[in-house]
């Protein structure tokens, strides 16, 4: 064999490389969602967002909860027999509103028990999603997030409060207008909170939850831990499964070219640290 062949056949190598990493990598989480399903009796459906870094520019492609993930999610909810137990596991900075109820509400409807696990963070439309649930299972860590609607980089509730703080004639139309969709956009969110919650909480505490997470409490990114959402009064778990997160890190952040965070990645103890 020639060198202009060697180094060919070492081109094509590099090139089929990140394809043949990637196909093992998705049976290994097929392998594994099929263990949790068997261990658990249940449909397990994953709904997971990472930030991807597009391979020649290096510009961020941020991941949302879009119509398509709502599509894909009803359609396995669909698959699944009404009574079979459902999994979902969530990682997501949250989505267009739409999306996120279509999920939610389909998740209401669904007979059997319905578990979200959070492993990290379900944010905004993620957390809207698991307001749906019967249980939400959280790791210690994890965090979920309020659902006051944005209007394009603004909270709805703080264009509201410009609003009113201003005198009306020194406000001007723009604003007016973005003033309204801000109040439409607050009270059906509101109401869609409610509706999730209906029948999990006492009536009053449904009306407070729904008033909290979607007025504007605190800012969109504010951290609902899991002793926050158990203080709210959510139906809240710690009990967070190995083979969830066993799962989580099958679904890496794009590696780039320096790391933002380094360990040797093995459990370490103190009993195996070396004496001096």
């Amino acid at each position: 064999m020639s060198g202009a062949d060697l180094i060919w056949g070492f081109f094509l190598l590099a090139m089929l490389q990140p394809l043949f990493r990637q196909r093992m990598l998705e049976a290994a989480r097929q392998r594994l969602i099929a263990k949790i399903e068997k261990e658990r009796g249940s449909r397990v459906i994953l709904l997971v967002h990472r930030q991807e870094t597009m391979s020649l520019l290096g510009f961020p492609v941020f991941r949302y909860i879009d119509i398509h993930d709502s599509e894909e999610v009803i359609r396995a909810i669909h698959l699944t027999d009404p009574d079979l137990p459902i999994d979902l596991i969530l990682h997501t900075p949250g989505g267009l509103v739409l999306a996120s109820l279509q999920i939610a509400r389909a998740i209401k409807k669904h007979r059997g028990k319905v578990t979200v696990f959070v492993p990290h963070y379900a944010m905004s439309g993620g957390t809207l999603i698991s307001l749906a649930a019967d249980q939400i299972v959280m790791s210690p860590h994890a965090v979920l997030g309020p659902v006051d609607p944005q209007l394009g980089q603004y909270p709805a509730a703080s264009v509201l409060e410009v609003v009113r703080k201003k005198p009306i004639d020194k406000v001007d139309d723009q604003t007016l207008l973005l003033a309204d969709q801000a109040e439409k956009a607050i009270n059906q969110v509101r109401t869609a909170v409610a509706e999730l919650l209906e029948g999990k909480l006492p009536p009053e505490k449904v009306n407070e939850l729904a008033k909290l997470l979607s007025e504007g409490t605190w800012t969109h990114d504010y951290p609902i831990t899991f002793e926050k959402a158990r203080e709210l009064g959510l139906p809240v778990s710690d009990e967070m499964p190995d083979l969830v997160l066993q799962l989580m890190a099958l679904y890496p952040q794009p590696v780039r070219q320096q790391p933002t965070v380094e360990y040797l990645p093995m459990p370490r103890h103190r009993e195996a640290q070396r004496t001096r």
